[in-house]
């Protein structure tokens, strides 16, 4: 879409000139380095911020979409239209610690809350060390690993409704359940959430977080950009090891392929389209349906055009 000049200019009031990205290409935004551009790359850094900016886009009817570290999704080839609103941790990633209660900002990765949490002595994000998403992203989707979920640890999120309103939601108000919470339905935008962790052993803490990196590193193809795990996982099963059984490691589609390392992940092997990924996806859904009888359902977030 064209965007208007009238809103551009109230754009460039609000933020500054390093915040703004028009024709932003999307391949740079995400960790599977596909897609094409955003008309408009926005990047708040106050919740203040993303309230204005929400309130503009409704003022001009301009479509907003929201990205965290960009790590769990494929954004198509022909890109998004209207504005992406980014949170990054380098403009939106603040944490601080209160007792036992760490309070981020949605952009921080998960990687800089665990590790500030274990200089902090502050056990209970071990599990979200290597998750390549940002905070927000992980209560989005209810990130979780190595039996830990973020459904256990968060107490409270704050979040701009669609209408720019700052509004706020308890632990229990957040239905956080497999891949799932209630912002996938709401339409609120995660901009703050506060932690309840507990006191622990530093070395202990750190000695663990070390295990967790080891066995991902060891057994994820980080080599390779992907969108991390390409499939949810089916009841009664791994959607790796389905697709493992039914021989398609190293099934390629273009510059898609099934990885060799873990049949789990759809990995960008060399200058993969988003359609060549979303044709394997298929793929691998219909070998494994007619092998196993199992529908794999895709965990990654799917966006533009």
């Amino acid at each position: 879409m064209d965007l208007d000049d009238a809103f551009k200019n109230k754009l460039a009031e609000l933020l500054t000139s390093d915040q703004i990205i028009f024709n932003a290409p999307m391949c740079e935004q995400t960790t599977f380095k596909i897609g094409g551009a955003a008309d408009v790359l926005i990047f708040p850094s106050s919740i203040a911020e993303v309230a204005a900016v929400i309130k503009l886009a409704n003022a001009f009817k301009v479509h907003y979409t929201i990205l965290g570290n960009g790590s769990n999704v494929l954004v198509l080839d022909k890109g998004i239209r209207g504005a992406v609103i980014k949170f990054s941790d380098k403009f939106f990633g603040k944490i601080r610690v209160d007792g036992e209660k760490i309070i981020a900002d949605a952009g921080a990765t998960l990687k800089s809350v665990s590790n500030f949490a274990a200089e902090n002595s502050l056990s209970g994000l071990e599990f979200a060390v290597g998750i390549p998403g940002s905070i927000g992203g992980a209560i989005y989707m209810n990130a979780g690993a190595y039996g830990g979920e973020m459904k256990n640890i968060v107490a409270k999120v704050t979040a701009i409704s669609p209408a720019g309103e700052i509004v706020s939601f308890n632990a229990d108000e957040l239905n956080l359940g497999y891949r799932q919470s209630i912002f996938q339905q709401n339409g609120c935008v995660i901009c703050e959430v506060e932690l309840n962790l507990t006191h622990g052993n530093f070395d202990e803490i750190k000695s663990q977080m070390a295990d967790f990196t080891y066995r991902r590193e060891s057994k994820q193809p980080l080599e390779f950009p992907s969108a991390g795990s390409t499939f949810k996982r089916p009841q009664g099963y791994f959607a790796g090891t389905l697709i493992d059984k039914t021989g398609l490691k190293g099934l390629k589609v273009g510059g898609a392929m099934v990885s060799e390392k873990h049949a789990g992940f759809v990995v960008n092997a060399g200058n993969a389209t988003a359609a060549d990924v979303l044709n394997l996806i298929e793929e691998v859904r219909r070998r494994v349906m007619e092998v196993h009888g199992v529908t794999l359902t895709p965990e990654v977030r799917i966006i533009g055009e």
